[in-house]
């Protein structure tokens, strides 16, 4: 089945995996709303893909109070969006051994940025699309490291395991509406994630995962195919491991 949304906000899209979906949504006949921090990259978005398909909108996710009004402003411009796409996420490297060396606003950061906003967006979101009469979309990226961590940063491991929890409520408390609920779960992605800049200890982090050209074909036959959970690469073999009977059990508790 083709991607059925016509209208998708994706935030998050000045660059990696956000800007790379954003495109493909529009190559395949969707209308994207970008929003991101860099207006630029923003800017470079809409120039590359025309104006009768792409817009942009500068925001910042971290200033959760200011995410109602951003949420209205958005639904009032955009009353055909049918799909939001919430992707925005930073990780950084924590070693708890060496307790001096750990700042806590960057934890606090980062916790933000990858749980907390998402919550913000969802609450500003949903009452939207609860209002529609067709099928709409929430989806939201995680990662294989929801799944299982891996030592180096365990914040951000942290962050995408609160995240899919809380998915799995928020998809069983909307089972009977109209709104579907979509985790994607990436593995390493070559992408500005892991690049020195934003993680000083990785050297030539824009070569590790899979290429994004690659898990972008990946995630999009999933979404095409109506998938609630799209999961990539070697994030496939940790789900598979243990997910699924995991999930049988959540869903007996939840009744």
């Amino acid at each position: 089945m083709p991607f059925p949304y016509k209208r998708v906000l994706v935030i998050g899209a000045t660059s990696g995996i956000g800007e790379a979906l954003a495109s493909r949504f529009v190559e395949e006949g969707a209308n994207v709303i970008a929003v991101g921090r860099r207006k630029e990259n923003l800017e470079a978005f809409v120039h590359k893909h025309g104006r009768d398909k792409a817009s942009a909108v500068p925001f910042d996710i971290t200033e959760v109070d200011q995410i109602p009004n951003f949420a209205a402003n958005i639904t009032s411009t955009y009353t055909d969006l049918d799909c939001i796409l919430i992707n925005s996420g930073i990780q950084r490297g924590f070693d708890f051994s060496k307790p001096d060396t750990i700042d806590l606003g960057v934890v606090e950061t980062e916790f933000k940025t990858n749980y907390l906003s998402y919550l913000a967006l969802t609450k500003a979101f949903l009452p939207f699309l609860q209002s529609k009469q067709q099928e709409s979309s929430l989806m939201f990226t995680t990662s294989g490291l929801a799944l299982v961590p891996i030592t180096r940063c365990p914040n951000y491991c942290a962050s995408k395991a609160a995240l899919h929890q809380w998915i799995l409520v928020l998809r069983h408390q909307l089972r009977e509406s109209k709104v579907k609920i979509v985790e994607l779960f990436p593995p390493a992605v070559q992408t500005e994630l892991h690049d020195e800049k934003h993680q000083p200890d990785i050297k030539n982090g824009r070569q590790i995962g899979m290429p994004l050209d690659r898990f972008i074909d990946e995630v999009y036959a999933g979404l095409s195919a109506g998938k609630e959970e799209v999961v990539v690469g070697n994030a496939a073999d940790w789900y598979n491991a243990f997910e699924p009977q995991r999930q049988q059990v959540f869903k007996k508790t939840a009744g």
